[in-house]
Formats: structure tokens, sequence, C-alpha cells
């Protein structure tokens, strides 16, 4: 089954990714990727989608999914490092999976983040993902 980033979730002063589940009253419902838990986050939650998430590279920015892309096509099957890797091993890393990367703008703790989600998103989802337009076309079928 295809990831869809727009429903992947990162929400501020939480670890992990959560899965959209449904608007509340009051906030969002979400569902955690690795416990499945789910939780209710107010609207002064700091909400962002996977989708909207973009690396600085020296010709702009690459949209993470692309990033993921390219790390799983370094990695194959194998994990992402660690994010307590040493701050040189992780830089040594995305030299290789994007060398353009904005070595001013992209710091190691953003690196720590994505390598963090790549993995959640290896273990509990799948690194194969949605594109526009392509979750509307899969229901306008299933009404056929």
């Amino acid at each position: 089954m295809k990831t869809d980033l727009t429903k992947v979730l990162t929400i501020s002063g939480q670890s992990g990714l959560f899965n959209y589940i449904s608007q509340a009253r009051n906030g969002v419902i979400v569902e955690s990727l690795s416990d499945k838990k789910r939780s209710c986050f107010g609207m002064n939650s700091k909400v962002t989608t996977l989708e909207d998430i973009s690396i600085y590279t020296e010709d702009g920015e690459m949209k993470l999914k692309d990033v993921f892309r390219k790390m799983h096509g370094l990695l194959g099957e194998e994990s992402a490092p660690a994010a307590k890797s040493q701050d040189s091993d992780l830089k040594e890393f995305f030299s290789k999976v994007m060398p353009d990367y904005d070595r001013e703008r992209f710091h190691t703790s953003h690196m720590k983040k994505v390598v963090t989600w790549y993995n959640i998103l290896k273990e509990y989802a799948s690194l194969d993902f949605e594109e526009k337009g392509e979750a509307v076309e899969t229901a306008g079928d299933q009404e056929a």
C-alpha cells in the first residue's frame, strides 16, 4: 500500500510521525505510526505534513519525498543511519544522497529528523509514495 505524505504529520514537540485521522472541533485527531495510539492535538500545536517539507539545495529546494526516494535508491532495504550517529557520518551520508544540499541551511539537526522519519516510514508504512491525483483515481475506480 502506498503512503500518502499529505496525511503523514509531524507535530512540534512530539517524537515520531502521525497519520491524520480526522478534524476535531478544536484540533486534529491523529494516530501514531509506531504504536497506533490515537491523540488529539489542539489548534496551538504546530502540525506539518511531510508533503509540505523541502530540503534546501544550492539550486533551490528538493521535496522531502524526493529525498526519501534518493535515500531508498542508495540504501536499498537497509535502514538510514541512526539519528544518534556522529554529525560527520550524517553529513557524509547526505553528501552521497544529495551532493548539492545547502551546507549553510540544512543543519545536522534537520538531517537527524530526516533519517528518523525515513526509518519510521520504512518500518511502519511504505517508501512507495502516492502521487497527486492517484488517490482520486483509485476512489473513482471504486465507484464504477
